[in-house]
């Protein structure tokens, strides 16, 4: 475990230079997205916002190729986008913003956590990706969430600021992303921040079954999830001991030992 939570929000004065790029994919009107706007302009003068229109929960990496894409000006610097959150970097860094491309993109804040297996279908993740594969440095943030209860969005934007002035000062490598989860929790109440790997869940995904009023079955995908992990160190484990999860993410999805032995088999 490393480090202490920060407390308040960072009063340092905003960058003139450095550029930062917004999206997510809970949609340009979610909550989470207005306070990750807060958070970005207390790190630089340059904040654009490039969004889904409407929600792209789950959208993983799905990039639009088979019609065209509308894009909405909101305002100055903000953008609403009838696509995927892969679409909406990708339009952001190649089109609205080719004059000069951004220095940092931020994804979030999610409404729900964005851990283990949540990162192959995430569309927050995804475009925090595209900021990757576009030679960016980029951040997905999720704010964990508990049914039925009111989300914690103050806890994200308090802790966020000085968490991602820090992670800019680090350097980077050339294929990654950083994936940061904030707990359940009130500011106060959170404990730290720690350096996590990507976790298992032991409990994953379900499928409900059901019918709807004409008799024609319908199948839902989700549900509760046992949010437990057999790994001490993974982000499961860190959310559940109330701190901030930040794991380092990598493009390259090789399996390094598994070729090695690919390699010896195949001669």
């Amino acid at each position: 475990m490393a480090g202490t939570a920060t407390r308040k929000a960072s009063s340092k004065a905003p960058s003139k230079s450095l550029r930062i790029l917004i999206s997510n994919d809970d949609g340009i009107q979610s909550p989470g997205i207005k306070a990750l706007t807060r958070v970005a302009q207390l790190l630089s003068d340059d904040v654009w916002v490039v969004a889904p229109e409407v929600e792209q929960s789950a959208a993983s990496h799905s990039l639009t190729v088979r019609r065209p894409l509308r894009v909405k000006k909101l305002a100055p610097r903000r953008f609403a986008v009838d696509g995927t959150p892969t679409d909406c970097v990708m339009l952001a860094v190649l089109q609205i913003l080719e004059d000069k491309a951004p220095d940092l993109v931020l994804s979030g804040f999610n409404n729900g956590s964005n851990l283990a297996e949540d990162i192959a279908h995430s569309g927050t993740v995804a475009a925090a990706s595209m900021g990757a594969v576009l030679g960016i440095r980029a951040m997905a943030l999720s704010q964990v969430t508990t049914q039925g209860q009111k989300t914690k969005w103050t806890t994200a934007e308090t802790l966020a600021p000085d968490l991602i002035r820090k992670l800019l000062r680090m350097s980077w490598a050339g294929d990654s992303l950083i994936n940061v989860n904030f707990p359940d929790l009130v500011t106060a109440s959170v404990k730290g921040v720690t350096v996590t790997h990507q976790g298992r869940r032991r409990v994953r995904e379900t499928i409900t079954q059901s019918s709807d009023p004409f008799g024609r079955p319908y199948y839902w995908i989700g549900g509760p999830r046992t949010e437990k992990s057999a790994s001490k160190v993974s982000d499961i484990t860190a959310i559940n001991e109330c701190c901030v999860s930040v794991t380092p993410l990598r493009l390259d999805l090789t399996q390094e030992k598994m070729l090695r032995n690919m390699r010896k088999a195949l001669g």
